[in-house]
């Protein structure tokens, strides 16, 4: 493991492109703090970010995984240009030649997978700490570790984001057509959905329960929007007659659907590089 993960750090160490858009990345999740410090001033009505609940535990896990997971496409580039080089510059071909496997290629593909996802919630993980420790009203030890499983949704996501990217990389060989394959493909889940909704079954209770095995969107389901759970959008709500009955928590069958598609995105890169003739 650490050989084959060793040989793409070497190709990343010399990727500028890379290095740019994960430190880009690294900071913009760094600038979630700088919300803490925003404040609206209307005349004698003083409205402060920070004081709206988004910063307490344990509600900070949900919200700061939910924020970094939509920057997952910076990362996600450098996934795809990652692959797209190894064909540019016909460095697949030639660790080919010097010995390493088709299987021994896609591993460490994957093995880097994990490493940018491990970093990146490791990250997410102490700087959502550190910001509730500041700026939190409940400090006790069991609400502080109350709401991890926002955390282990957040690798989960990245890792299958990623396995998708990868998979892309590999199909397409190319990593401007390989992003633009991954937005048509989330246009395609969105039409799909509306189909189900409008034309197919017309119901959207049966459309929701189809459209959970779609992989963009079970990645998505990992960690649903937590704006609704604030309570001042509570309040409002109750007050113009509407209730709130969406469930937040990370569900078991999402993970599993997540889990499964992670293992068919890398099946899949595998049997065409296996079939593929370089």
């Amino acid at each position: 493991m650490l050989r084959l993960l060793n040989i793409e750090l070497h190709k990343l160490r010399y990727n500028r492109a890379a290095k740019v858009i994960s430190i880009i990345y690294f900071v913009l999740i760094t600038f979630i703090a700088l919300i803490s410090s925003i404040e609206f001033n209307f005349g004698d009505f003083h409205f402060r970010v920070a004081d709206q609940g988004i910063f307490n535990f344990p509600y900070i896990w949900h919200f700061n995984t939910y924020i970094a997971a939509i920057l997952k496409l910076f990362l996600a580039i450098v996934i795809v240009s990652m692959v797209s080089n190894e064909y540019s510059y016909r460095t697949l071909k030639q660790n080919l030649i010097d010995g390493l496997s088709k299987k021994e290629f896609i591993l460490s593909k994957f093995f880097t997978v994990l490493l940018f996802a491990a970093v990146s919630t490791i990250f997410i993980f102490f700087v959502s700490l550190i910001l509730g420790l500041l700026f939190s009203d409940y400090k006790e030890i069991g609400i502080i570790f109350s709401g991890l499983q926002y955390i282990g949704a957040y690798f989960l996501k990245l890792v299958a984001f990623f396995s998708f990217c990868l998979f892309l990389g590999i199909l397409v060989k190319r990593s401007a057509f390989a992003l633009g394959f991954l937005i048509i493909w989330q246009i395609v889940e969105w039409l799909a959905y509306g189909l189900m909704k409008w034309q197919i079954f017309k119901d959207s209770e049966i459309a929701d329960h189809v459209s959970r095995i779609f992989p963009l969107n079970a990645m998505a389901n990992l960690i649903k929007e937590p704006f609704s759970r604030l309570g001042a959008i509570q309040s409002a709500a109750t007050q113009l007659g509407e209730n709130f009955s969406k469930t937040y928590e990370v569900g078991f069958l999402n993970m599993l659907i997540v889990l499964i598609w992670t293992g068919l995105f890398m099946y899949w890169s595998y049997a065409i590089l296996k079939r593929r003739d370089l």
